[in-house]
């Protein structure tokens, strides 16, 4: 049973993330309501000076849907679903997989060093709480909730996406502890592979980085690399489980955030092998937005 200090600090936590977030999510609505204008007065001037195509117009930012009620919400899920088995998401498995195949040797050791190290208690302290799914459903529900309940379809869109990325994350996650039934590094389970933290909170940052660009994406990725790591320190799992833990999370929020949208960093095949590529449009400006002038 949880103490009263634990629900307390999960109410706390809640609260944190919703007031975060939610200020994000409307300022992305911003942003892209100024995208909308500034590609209309590019496509006016574009049409005054008799240039003809559009090419090089970016694609501009995300599309917020129409609807985002509960219905919307379990339709969009399924969607999601259906486009699990999509081609990259293979090649981010294949990825993920050779990470955790490459790691695996130095497993115990590396996990064993973690455990051992006596600056890694402090630093890694709040990290399995941080990370818990509970905690990370009540921040996502949070910012669902507030944007049904004032009406602002962005910020409900945010909410929306957090709450299926961690739904799909889970699913994969579960799914896959109970086919490997690797023991955790303190034998209390065997549920080791992969790390359910890593994944949620990796899911949670991708699509966190789809809605509010870099800005966001960095301190998102940044928690969920500290929660990932905080789970060696506290012996419940290995490096390859947190690698491919944060592959799945990658894939869960990349899933439910494609929107019709090429996403910056993608897997390509190559010779031999293959390469995590960046790329970015020279015409366009942050997430798409078309070019200061």
């Amino acid at each position: 049973m949880r103490t009263m200090a634990h629900i307390a600090a999960l109410q706390a936590m809640t609260v944190f993330g919703v007031v975060l977030t939610v200020p994000l999510a409307a300022h992305a609505q911003e942003l892209k309501a100024t995208a909308q204008v500034t590609q209309l007065t590019a496509e006016v001037d574009t049409t005054s000076t008799d240039r003809v195509g559009d090419a090089g117009q970016p694609a501009g930012p995300m599309p917020t849907p129409e609807h985002t009620g509960l219905k919307a919400f379990a339709l969009d899920l399924l969607d999601d679903v259906k486009h699990l088995p999509a081609t990259e998401n293979y090649w981010w498995a294949a990825v993920g997989g050779a990470g955790a195949l490459a790691v695996h040797p130095a497993d115990k050791r590396v996990t064993q060093y973690f455990v051992d190290a006596s600056w890694a208690h402090d630093v890694f302290a709040f990290g399995a709480v941080l990370g818990n799914t509970p905690e990370l459903l009540a921040i996502s529900g949070g910012v669902y909730g507030v944007g049904r309940w004032k009406d602002n379809k962005a910020v409900s869109h945010v909410g929306m996406d957090l709450l299926q990325a961690l739904i799909v994350s889970n699913a994969l996650v579960q799914g896959l502890k109970y086919a490997t039934r690797r023991e955790r590094p303190d034998g209390s389970a065997a549920t080791s592979f992969p790390s359910g933290h890593a994944s949620d909170t990796f899911a949670v940052a991708t699509a966190l980085e789809r809605h509010l660009g870099w800005r966001g994406a960095v301190p998102a990725y940044a928690f969920a690399s500290y929660v990932a790591m905080s789970r060696l320190h506290d012996n419940r799992h290995y490096l390859s489980d947190v690698v491919f833990g944060s592959t799945v999370g990658i894939i869960s929020g990349r899933t439910v955030t494609r929107h019709g949208r090429e996403f910056p960093v993608a897997v390509t095949a190559i010779p031999g092998g293959a390469a995590i590529v960046y790329s970015r449009r020279m015409d366009e400006g942050p997430r798409g937005d078309p070019p200061s002038r």
